[in-house]
């Protein structure tokens, strides 16, 4: 009996010990399955997470727009999670700056949610209101359930409420620390989003910043493809396209015009060498305010349909360029009045760091009725113009005509030779005796320049001095007038022991050249002449340009004993107040009024005033332009210290001139 009691316990120790062996393999392979099961959910959600970032990943790459790209995630991230609705809404430049609420949902309910649609987009979320004003705020995910402690601070839970909704999340986009975006979704049950989901939202809210950021960079790119850099107005190549634009349309719609304004200011390099590139860069950008202010008050009388509107714009191409498009006109006059507009405006005075400059312009007109093929030959048309109103006399406008086109090439030729010219001995200075009209006798002489071409001969100063000043050969040029006619007034005066003075022309260039006190010091040493008879001219516009360093520079001149002329009086500014304050010794009266003087009150009247003046002022008068004896007899009367004019001496080379003082010889006193 015992042992049978023995042996079943025994078989109920090994029933009981194999028990536990199966259920220890039992829980090991249930928790294995779980396990198993743990990991292919996670898997699976990996995946789709993966999946989810290649999709919108994808999807930005190939859209042609931020929206387009904003508006594929929402797509995306609202099928991942299944939350019915999402928004975009987007910041300017994600500093301090509203989101402002855009049109891009995502919204399959047939317009279940467009009373919350509409109120989310009539709110401005800035910084800390409502869940967008949070996120951008913080630069992380959040959400909000309804029944939260702070609902309050979310105005719009109540209409989320009302359309059976309860929760809102949202995640920044994001270009390094700013928010630039905010992508906000809406469900249907409350949410708590776990660490993972906050994580891929991140994720897609930095691949979304780089959508952003490259468009962005594309968007700037191609603004400073077409824009100026100093003035932000359009460049040649935005303005030619948009000019292109406009000739095509002329080839559609009968009576449609425009025209093409181009404009340049005057001297400007005067005030840029004298004031610095600092103040010629501030001069500029001043010019493109006062151009795009002035063009827009002219709208009413540019624009031809007024329903059509117009395009009218205004680029900078250069320098101190400037080049209109005004389209749509509606009558040729138009831009005559434009130009007349804009010439009246720049005529004003500019303010330069603390100082005053005048600064005028000139505007060379083209009109599309000329009916050109290539809209470049209309700007280079309206460049022609601008030339000529620059020749004759500057500050004003000139319409193209055929005729212009061939003195430009002549002038083509003459820029590239004029170059050659000096090294070749083309250039050669006359010499114009200054007389006292009491004796006739010769006081001095004036050192002009002139070109004998090899073509077309004698080329007037008038013709070639813009075209040396333009192509920056004026400075080498008064240098070399300079050292020439000092060495000839040397000569003479050794030859004839009278204190003759000999003027020479300063442009305004040279004026506001650093290096021209020390070159005429230099002349002087090297020349050896009386400091007192040479005669340094020049013309108000060239003071008046930059009169405070004008003013410092003569100053210097005085300083070695120069003499200073104010050349063509009368014809400038005429700056009485001016004037006053310049260390000038002579007024030259222009030749317009001394022409025909006998012969019109008005103009004797004028010069009998300016020498009334430049007496009262301890000045000399020199009258220029005498042709006859009348009037050589009227400013003998006037009082005029001194004349010049081919009533006595035409300018002549200088052995002519030469014989000419030395047949005088005897009346000299």
């Amino acid at each position: 009996m015992s042992e049978y009691i023995d042996d079943t316990a025994a078989l109920n120790a090994e029933i009981t010990r194999l028990n536990r062996r199966l259920l220890r393999a039992t829980t090991a392979r249930l928790e294995a399955e779980a396990i198993a099961e743990r990991g292919l959910r996670d898997l699976f959600q990996r995946q789709q997470e993966i999946a989810l970032l290649q999709t919108i990943a994808t999807a930005a790459n190939q859209a042609t727009s931020v929206e387009d790209a904003m508006c594929h995630a929402l797509a995306a991230v609202c099928k991942f999670a299944f939350w019915p609705l999402g928004h975009l809404l987007l910041s300017d430049d994600g500093i301090d700056r509203p989101l402002h609420s855009t049109s891009t949902w995502h919204d399959e309910s047939a317009g279940k949610y467009d009373g919350l649609r509409a109120l989310t987009e009539s709110i401005a979320f800035g910084t800390g209101i409502g869940l967008p004003g949070r996120v951008a705020e913080s630069g992380a995910p959040a959400w909000i359930n309804v029944g939260s402690d702070d609902a309050d601070a979310y105005p719009r839970l109540p209409e989320a409420m009302r359309a059976g909704l309860s929760s809102l999340f949202a995640f920044p986009v994001m270009i390094g620390t700013d928010v630039v975006a905010v992508l906000e979704f809406f469900s249907m049950k409350l949410q708590t989003p776990d660490e993972a989901l906050l994580r891929l939202m991140a994720q897609i809210g930095i691949q979304l910043g780089r959508v952003v950021e490259r468009n962005r960079t594309k968007t700037k790119l191609m603004h400073d493809a077409h824009h100026d850099s100093l003035t932000q107005l359009g460049n040649r190549t935005l303005f030619l396209a948009r000019l292109q634009h406009a000739q095509r349309r002329a080839t559609r719609v009968p009576g449609y015009k425009f025209s093409v304004l181009f404009v340049d200011l005057d001297r400007f390099k005067a005030v840029n060498d004298g004031l610095g590139h600092q103040a010629g860069d501030q001069l500029i950008i001043a010019t493109a305010n006062r151009l795009s202010s002035a063009l827009r008050q002219t709208d009413l009388i540019t624009r031809g349909d007024a329903d059509d509107g117009g395009a009218d714009i205004v680029a900078r191409i250069g320098g101190d360029e400037f080049i209109i498009l005004l389209d749509n006109i509606s009558s040729e006059q138009v831009p005559v009045r434009v130009a007349e507009r804009l010439i009246s405006v720049m005529a004003q005075p500019f303010m330069l760091d603390e100082q005053q400059v005048i600064v005028t312009a000139s505007i060379g007109i083209a009109q599309s009725a000329s009916g050109y093929d290539d809209v470049k030959n209309m700007v280079r048309d309206a460049d022609i113009a601008m030339y000529y109103a620059k020749q004759q006399g500057r500050a004003r406008w000139v319409m193209f005509d055929t005729i212009m086109q061939q003195k430009a090439l002549r002038r083509l030729r003459l820029e590239s030779e004029l170059r050659l010219a000096q090294d070749r001995g083309q250039l050669w200075l006359a010499y114009q005796p200054v007389v006292t009209p009491g004796d006739g006798l010769i006081r001095g002489f004036e050192a002009l320049l002139r070109w004998n071409h090899p073509v077309y001969g004698a080329v007037g100063p008038t013709e070639f001095i813009p075209v040396a000043e333009e192509i920056g050969l004026i400075s080498a040029m008064g240098s070399w007038i300079l050292q020439h006619a000092c060495r000839q007034l040397r000569t003479w005066q050794h030859e004839s022991g009278r204190s003759m003075t000999m003027s020479v022309n300063l442009s305004a260039l040279q004026l506001s050249n650093e290096g021209l006190v020390a070159l005429v010091e230099q002349t002087l040493n090297e020349t050896g002449i009386i400091a007192g008879t040479l005669r340094l001219e020049l013309t108000e516009s060239a003071i008046m340009a930059a009169p405070e360093r004008a003013l410092s520079i003569l100053l210097q001149l005085k300083q070695l004993g120069v003499k200073l002329s104010l050349d063509d009086f009368g014809t400038g500014y005429s700056s009485l107040s001016q004037l006053r304050r310049l260390p000038i010794d002579t007024l030259k009266i222009d030749r317009s009024f001394v022409s025909q003087m006998d012969l019109h009150d008005d103009k004797r009247q004028i010069a009998e005033v300016v020498m009334m003046l430049a007496h009262i002022l301890g000045m000399e008068v020199v009258a220029e332009g005498a042709e006859t004896a009348a009037e050589v007899e009227l400013l003998r009367e006037m009082g005029a210290d001194f004349v010049q004019g081919y009533y006595y001496f035409k300018p002549m080379r200088a052995d002519a001139a030469d014989a000419a003082w030395r047949e005088q010889d005897a009346m000299w006193i």
